[in-house]
């Protein structure tokens, strides 16, 4: 079976799903433990702020007719008191539970754990600080995980998803639209963009990695790419091709590579393109960290150094553990660290949900460039 799990990390208290003792409820908003000991309200809160109790209730729901200041200074006081929405009392006012929810497909491999934990806490982190209850999802391997949607949507439980690892023709987006559900998406899918995201341009990292290869000299470029059907790894792949063909070198068969992102998966690359019989291209972009760890290990298995017999990029997502910085050499890389977006996600969703308009529900993240000793020019 599959199972559910409610975080609210950054409460101290019971929330979402925790009954609450009665009290006086505007718009969906309950109550929490005052300073003195009773519940606090929503007029608790606007006697003590000097706020009409609809002002409190639209800064509490990050409404855009709120000032910043006014929304940041409500929310600190709600924190201060202890005062906590109640699911139930929301639901009955709007028709929406206020709980928003993650689902993956099993559990996370032993590797992911530590970014497992970076995503789940810090998405439930800035979900509770809106007052949105977070909900895990763990589908079940053996069923389909629209299933779980279908569930969660159908009973009420999850008014929105944030969606990961996008592929090409995604069936949970599909679905989510057909259901009329709101999600973000952590990247992109298929034009047009006419949905919430938060991304990077990954056409352009791989574009300008490539490029500062081809800038170098070099016309054999291999690609360590992630999967065939995650639609960053197309965009990637787009991105090497149009680099090269900018230079005016023309792809050669068997040096881009799809596959997991992983250090394993770096190890059988470097094996198999520069090992007995391997094509041995020049230079090699890598996609993750995790992928350039295994090729040095191979690299130094085959007795070859970087820059001296490969130049070596990478992008860095900043994954727990794994820094191109540290490696030997430090690897030239584009940096965009994966953890700046999960706030982002969490905001876009909460907005989504309130029905803001699309532009302020795309976000694409910046990308940055630390050129190292990693790349020689060649002749």
């Amino acid at each position: 079976m599959s199972a559910s799990l409610i975080l609210a990390m950054a409460c101290p208290k019971r929330f979402g799903m925790a009954s609450f003792p009665m009290g006086p409820r505007v718009a969906g908003h309950a109550t929490g433990r005052a300073l003195g000991g009773s519940m606090t309200t929503l007029r608790d809160l606007s006697r003590h702020l000097g706020l009409s109790v609809t002002q409190v209730s639209r800064a509490l729901n990050n409404h855009a007719d709120v000032s910043a200041d006014t929304r940041e200074r409500v929310h600190r006081v709600a924190r201060e008191l202890g005062y906590q929405p109640n699911v139930s009392a929301r639901r009955l006012v709007t028709g929406r539970s206020g709980m928003l929810g993650l689902v993956l497909p099993g559990i996370p491999a032993e590797a992911e754990n530590a970014m497992f934990v970076q995503i789940v806490g810090t998405l439930s982190q800035h979900l509770a600080r809106m007052g949105r209850p977070f909900v895990l999802h763990i589908a079940d391997p053996a069923e389909d995980v629209l299933d779980a949607y279908r569930r969660l949507t159908a009973s009420g439980a999850i008014d929105g998803f944030v969606l990961l690892d996008p592929e090409i023709r995604d069936r949970r987006v599909a679905f989510l639209r057909t259901a009329d559900v709101p999600f973000v998406i952590h990247g992109r899918i298929e034009e047009p963009h006419d949905y919430p995201f938060y991304d990077i341009d990954n056409r352009g990292v791989a574009e300008r990695l490539t490029g500062l290869l081809t800038a170098a000299g070099h016309r054999r470029i291999a690609f360590l790419n992630g999967p065939k059907r995650r639609t960053y790894a197309v965009s990637r792949l787009h991105g090497y091709r149009a680099a090269l063909a900018r230079a005016g070198v023309a792809e050669e068969a068997g040096l881009h590579r799809f596959g997991p992102m992983t250090e394993g998966e770096g190890l059988l690359a470097g094996v198999a393109l520069w090992g007995e019989g391997g094509p041995r291209p020049t230079a090699v972009v890598c996609g993750n960290s995790r992928l350039a760890a295994g090729l040095l290990r191979a690299f130094d298995a085959l007795g070859l150094r970087v820059p001296r017999d490969v130049s070596v990029v990478v992008h860095d997502d900043e994954l727990p553990g794994v820094r191109p910085q540290a490696f030997d050499p430090p690897l030239t890389a584009t940096w965009s660290p994966l953890a700046l977006g999960w706030p982002h996600l969490a905001q876009i969703l909460a907005a989504a949900v309130d029905g803001a308009a699309l532009p302020a529900l795309q976000v694409q993240g910046e990308v940055g460039l630390v050129e190292r000793a990693s790349v020689r020019s060649v002749s």
